[in-house]
């Protein structure tokens, strides 16, 4: 049962804010532990015990829908047994874990398995999530003595159910704009690496995934150079605009890959599109003039695990060097964001970043 105390105050924006900071915070959560360890254990090579503590890592990742549903949950300060019960409607409907009739059950022989992978549909996770949540609320303690086996069934298999069924049509709206970003490579060098690096940069710190798009339309050469340009410079823009505002904890988790974390402050405070685009779109100058390039692979990580610079060293081997990578994916993408940062801020006023960049999510 929810806490009914702030049932009736809840208001259509509150519900809203309180999915949004619990996906932020089960984001954080969910994708840290893989993005930061991961990176270090490549090092290692196909060392026995790293393998194993990167499969841990991978899993324990495939679990973050269920981390952001239970962390919604707690927002609207609701029970253990009702936490839990969004939380595992949220994993059912995130599409993380799927069906595949085409492979054989080698322990049962089968055909069909259930296959786990990724994160699943962000956007899907949190409408699945905020249904569970509404049914909650909406029916109270109508079971009675017997919620703790109607609900899970009515709310936690029923939300699950309908997450699956929207699944497929929510899933399109990636696929639209995968098409619209695939149709600026046609478009001038310069004109392109400006276009995609925006979309990005906007995209990493949206509901939508960034690596799913990238490997959905196979960016490649300056075109996924540009893609992980975008991510780069949010990811420093927020870095910039984080560092005397939040924790540093909250800081050092945007640096190693969390700048999903800052969705409740792009619908609070969208403002801050401001100096993520145009850094996101000087930065990708310098793609386009230097032919950084990328794969598909990479085009969605920025700098995450150092994809999109290693990326770059590889495949762009006779235009870019350690040197120059350095100076386009770090100095040149933070000097814009500071002179953003001080015209915004102390010049013209147009934001407060310890309103503005404040982290929401707890």
């Amino acid at each position: 049962m929810a806490d009914t105390t702030n049932t009736n105050k809840l208001t259509v924006k509150t519900f809203l804010n309180n999915i949004l900071a619990g996906t932020a915070t089960g984001i954080i959560v969910g994708l840290i532990p893989n993005a930061v360890v991961s990176a270090i254990l490549k090092l290692f090579g196909q060392n026995p015990v790293t393998a194993s503590i990167n499969q841990a890592l991978l899993i324990f990742q495939c679990a973050t829908p269920l981390l952001i549903g239970a962390l919604i949950a707690i927002q609207f300060k609701m029970v253990p047994l009702d936490v839990a019960i969004v939380g595992a409607a949220a994993y059912v409907g995130s599409g993380v874990t799927k069906f595949v009739p085409q492979i054989v059950n080698p322990a049962t022989k089968a055909q069909g398995v259930f296959v786990s992978a990724g994160t699943g549909d962000l956007i899907n996770t949190m409408i699945t999530a905020g249904l569970a949540v509404g049914l909650l609320l909406l029916v109270g303690q109508r079971f009675g003595s017997v919620k703790i086996v109607a609900a899970p069934i009515v709310v936690g298999g029923g939300a699950g159910w309908i997450g699956m069924l929207i699944l497929p049509y929510v899933s399109k709206i990636t696929t639209w704009l995968g098409s619209v970003i695939n149709s600026f490579t046609n478009l001038q060098p310069i004109l392109m690496c400006i276009l995609i690096s925006c979309m990005f940069a906007i995209l990493i710190i949206s509901p939508i995934s960034t690596v799913a798009i990238g490997m959905a339309i196979q960016l490649n050469g300056i075109s996924a150079g540009a893609a992980a340009m975008g991510v780069a410079a949010t990811t420093l823009v927020l870095v910039v605009h984080s560092w005397r505002t939040n924790k540093s904890g909250v800081t050092i988790a945007i640096a190693l890959g969390a700048m999903k974390m800052m969705m409740p402050n792009l619908f609070r405070h969208p403002i801050i599109v401001l100096p993520t685009l145009i850094t996101a779109a000087l930065s990708a100058i310098p793609v386009a003039l230097f032919h950084v390039s990328g794969t598909p692979a990479s085009a969605g990580f920025g700098l995450v695990g150092l994809v999109g610079p290693l990326a770059s060293l590889d495949a762009g081997k006779a235009s870019i060097n350690i040197v120059m990578a350095l100076i386009v994916w770090i100095v040149f993408p933070v000097v814009v964001a500071m002179v953003c940062r001080f015209l915004f801020e102390k010049v013209f006023h147009v934001y407060d970043e310890k309103v503005a960049f404040a982290y929401l999510g707890e």
